[in-house]
C-alpha cells in the first residue's frame, strides 16, 4: 500500500536520512560477560565498525546509537577514542522495540533529548552487530522506503523451517522456496515508523522483533523487500566473532590509501596510480599538505586502513615519512595487523640518472628496521618522473625495501 505522506526524489541524497542502531543487547547467546556489540575484533569494538560503515556514507546526516544505561559511558568513550562523527548516544529500553522507539524520539520529543535533532524524511534501522553493511544496499532500501513507505533487506532461507507438535514430533514444514529470512538494514519514512511505534501495544514493544511488521500492522504500509547480500549476517555466537575477524582482515588487505601533497606533478602521479589500481582494489586518494598536521589525514589513520602509499617530490624525505609514522602511532588504529607504508619519492629534476647515496640508503634502511618493530612495514621507492607536458615519463627500479 502506498504511504499517504512522504516525498519522492531521485536518490538518497535528495532526502534527509538518519540511522538508528540498536546496541542494547546483553549478548547472552555469545556466552561471555561482554555484550557482543562491545567485543573487540582486531582490537576494535564491533559497534565501532558498524558506526564507521554508516559514517562513511555522506548522505546519512545523523547516526543514533541506542545502548543500555550501564553502557552509555562505554559508548561515549568509543565515540571519542575512534573519532566518530555525527553520532548521538541514546539510553535504551528494556527490549529491542523500546530501544528503537527511544532512538526515534530524539527527532520528535523535546523532553526526551537535550537537543532535538532535525527530523529526517527516511530513517534506517540497522543492528549494531551487523558491521559489513555497504552503501549499495543502504541506498536501495532508502529509495524503496521513499517509494513505498517501508523496505527491508531479505535473504534466502538456508534451512527448511519446521513446526513441532506438542508431543515433540514433526507437525509440518514450510516450503522453503516461498519464504525469506528478514535481515537488516530496513528503512522507513520517519512519520510512518514513528506513528507505528506510538500506536504499539505493550505486548508488541516487549515481545516483538520485526519492525516491518509494525509498519504493516499499525500503518497498513506494505514493505518493499530488497534482495540483500550474503554479508548482512548478524554476529550472534562466539564463532561469528572469528568469522568477522577473518572478513575484516580480508577487507583490509583489499584497500589502500594514496596520500600526496597538492603539487601538480605529484597530483598527476596520484591520478595515474589511482586509475591503475581502482579496478583491482578499493582505493582512496587524498591530497593534503604533508608538512602540516592535517585533520583529514588523522581521520584516515583512525579509520582502520592498513595500506598506504605516500607520494612526495622530495627525493629522500625520511622526515615526511617519519611524520606519517608518528601520526599513525598517535591514532587509535590498533597495530595488531601489519601496516604497509610505501613511501614513493619522485625525482622531477632534469638529471638523466636516478641514484641514491650510500649514506642516505643506510639511513632509510635503519628507519625501516625501527618501524618494523612497531608492526609497520616500510618500503621505499625512488621514481624518476617527467610530466606529460614534457612528453615522457620514466621510472627506475625500487631502491629500498624493508
Amino acid at each position: 500500500m502506498e504511504p499517504s505522506c512522504g516525498s519522492r526524489g531521485p536518490g538518497p541524497a535528495a532526502a534527509a536520512v538518519a540511522a538508528v542502531l540498536p546496541a542494547g543487547g546483553s549478548g547472552e547467546r555469545l556466552g561471555g560477560a561482554t555484550p557482543k556489540q562491545f567485543c573487540t575484533v582486531q582490537g576494535r569494538p564491533l559497534v565501532s565498525y558498524t558506526v564507521g560503515a554508516m559514517e562513511r556514507i555522506s548522505w546519512i546526516s545523523h547516526i543514533i546509537v541506542v545502548v543500555s544505561p550501564e553502557n552509555i559511558e562505554k559508548m561515549n568513550s568509543i565515540v571519542e577514542k575512534y573519532g566518530h562523527k555525527r553520532v548521538t548516544i541514546v539510553r535504551g529500553g528494556v527490549t529491542r522495540h523500546r530501544s528503537i522507539f527511544n532512538g526515534l524520539k530524539v527527532f520528535a520529543e523535546n523532553n526526551f533529548s537535550n537537543q532535538l535533532l532535525q527530523k529526517p524524511e527516511v530513517v534506517i534501522i540497522h543492528d549494531a552487530v551487523r558491521p559489513f553493511v555497504e552503501e549499495d544496499i543502504l541506498s536501495k532500501v532508502v529509495m524503496a522506503a521513499k517509494d513505498h513507505g517501508a523496505a527491508g533487506a531479505i535473504r534466502p532461507l538456508v534451512s527448511t523451517v519446521i513446526a513441532s507438535a506438542a508431543d515433540g514430533f514433526l507437525d509440518h514444514s514450510l516450503e522453503r522456496a516461498r519464504y525469506r529470512a528478514s535481515e537488516m538494514p530496513q528503512a522507513f519514512l520517519f512519520d510512518i515508523i514513528y506513528e507505528a511505534y506510538q500506536q504499539c501495544t505493550d505486548y508488541d514493544l516487549d515481545y516483538g522483533t520485526e519492525c516491518l511488521h509494525l509498519a504493516l500492522k499499525y500503518c497498513k504500509t506494505n514493505a518493499k523487500l530488497v534482495e540483500g547480500t550474503a554479508d548482512l549476517w548478524k554476529v550472534t555466537y562466539k564463532r561469528d566473532l572469528y568469522a568477522a575477524e577473518s572478513i575484516i582482515k580480508g577487507n583490509l588487505s583489499q584497500q589502500v590509501c594514496i596520500i600526496t601533497n597538492v603539487k601538480e606533478d605529484v597530483a598527476q602521479v596520484n591520478f595515474l596510480l589511482h586509475e591503475s589500481l581502482k579496478s583491482r582494489i578499493k582505493v582512496e586518494a587524498v591530497s593534503v599538505t604533508l608538512s602540516k598536521n592535517d585533520g583529514q589525514l588523522q581521520d584516515i589513520f583512525s579509520g582502520q586502513c592498513y595500506n598506504f602509499v605516500c607520494i612526495s617530490d622530495k627525493k629522500y624525505a625520511v622526515e615526511e615519512t617519519q611524520k606519517l609514522v608518528d601520526m599513525l602511532e598517535k591514532s587509535n588504529t590498533p597495530l595488531l595487523y601489519p601496516v604497509v607504508l610505501i613511501s614513493v619519492h619522485l625525482d622531477v629534476s632534469e638529471n638523466t640518472s636516478c641514484s641514491i647515496g650510500m649514506e642516505e640508503l643506510t639511513r632509510i634502511k635503519k628507519f625501516a628496521r625501527e618501524v618494523k618493530k612497531k608492526n609497520i612495514l616500510l618500503y621505499g621507492i625512488l621514481f624518476q618522473y617527467k610530466s606529460a607536458k614534457e612528453g615522457q615519463s620514466q621510472s627506475t627500479e625500487e631502491k629500498d625495501e624493508s
